[in-house]
């Protein structure tokens, strides 16, 4: 017979070897996503009603944020593996302000479409904007599920969850993290290419 502590020890086991494949799993399901969208938008460019216009210079500025968020998360890593604790806070947090800085420069972005007379929806609004604001709101929505991720990592790190032999949870935020940054850096490269 089993006892509980012995069955607590192989459910940790299992979840813990479920965790990254169910993680990838989700992430393919956005691609797959994003993939579908981007596809309607290749397509719609056909329509006589297409305008093209430049990307929102905001929209430069939030690339560079997130590609930099990434390098902090991945020091943020580096650093815990280390047991470097105190620094590896600081990353994650300069990481999580960097996102919230995204998602802020994506919103001057969006005004700064409105301000040409680029509109989302209305009658003044054109099918390339709708899909390309369309399409950077689904990203903003899947990075504040990103921002929620590092917050939860922050106060696992307050809580002294990690450890350099253990730092499941924190692997999984950085790959999410990770994920949504190469996510954009398709998106803006599409956008920048392909109008």
């Amino acid at each position: 017979m089993i006892n509980e502590q012995t069955l607590q020890q192989e459910l940790t086991i299992a979840k813990k070897k479920s965790a990254k494949p169910m993680l990838w799993v989700s992430m393919i399901s956005m691609v797959m996503f994003f993939a579908g969208l981007t596809s309607a938008y290749v397509i719609s460019m056909k329509r006589d009603d297409w305008v093209a216009f430049d990307l929102p210079q905001a929209f430069y500025i939030s690339t560079v944020l997130i590609i930099a968020s990434s390098i902090t998360f991945f020091l943020s890593q580096r650093f815990l593996k280390q047991n470097r604790r105190q620094i590896s806070l600081i990353f994650v947090v300069v990481t999580l302000l960097l996102g919230v800085g995204f998602i802020w420069q994506q919103y001057v972005g969006f005004n700064q479409l409105k301000s040409v007379g680029l509109f989302f929806t209305g009658p003044e609004s054109t099918v390339s904007t709708s899909f390309i604001i369309g399409i950077t709101f689904m990203h903003v929505l899947h990075l504040l599920a990103g921002l929620i991720v590092i917050l939860v990592v922050i106060y696992n790190h307050f809580k002294y969850k990690y450890k350099p032999n253990d730092m499941l949870g924190f692997e999984l935020g950085a790959i999410f993290w990770h994920f949504v940054d190469i996510l954009w850096i398709y998106l803006f490269f599409f956008f920048y290419f392909i109008r």
